[in-house]
């Protein structure tokens, strides 16, 4: 999968999320839930659209493909793993833990994040 920006996995991600929490997705909520304007989040579904992750009519509701689920999952998951670490291993307060685990989220390798994951389940024994 082509890699995208850290903005475009915002907007994939909250696609996501607002499509789990009320089975239908609009462009106005995903403007909404990233506090973003209209045109920026036009322009973003766009892009969203042309690498397939997501299939996007104007004025109607937007759908996420497979592999637009499978890169949010993919987020998703960099995001608890980091969250997990701040909060629980780190002791960092859950606000803190949250908006850093958003930033990470987008840089962090596959490697690292393994061994994040490994030491957390080391943790929890």
């Amino acid at each position: 999968m082509a890699e995208i920006t850290s903005s475009l996995e915002d907007y994939i991600e909250a696609v996501y999320n607002i499509f789990l929490a009320e089975n239908k997705v609009k462009a106005v909520d995903v403007s909404r839930k990233l506090n973003v304007s209209r045109a920026s989040t036009t322009e973003a579904l766009q892009k969203l659209e042309q690498l397939e992750l997501i299939n996007y009519g104007y004025y109607g509701t937007i759908s996420i493909t497979e592999k637009g689920v499978e890169k949010a999952k993919e987020i998703i998951k960099k995001h608890k793993t980091l969250s997990i670490f701040f909060e629980k291993i780190l002791g960092v307060n859950h606000d803190l833990a949250e908006k850093t685990a958003c930033k990470i989220e987008h840089v962090i390798g596959d490697e690292i994040l393994k061994k994040l994951e490994k030491h957390i389940k080391e943790y929890e024994k």
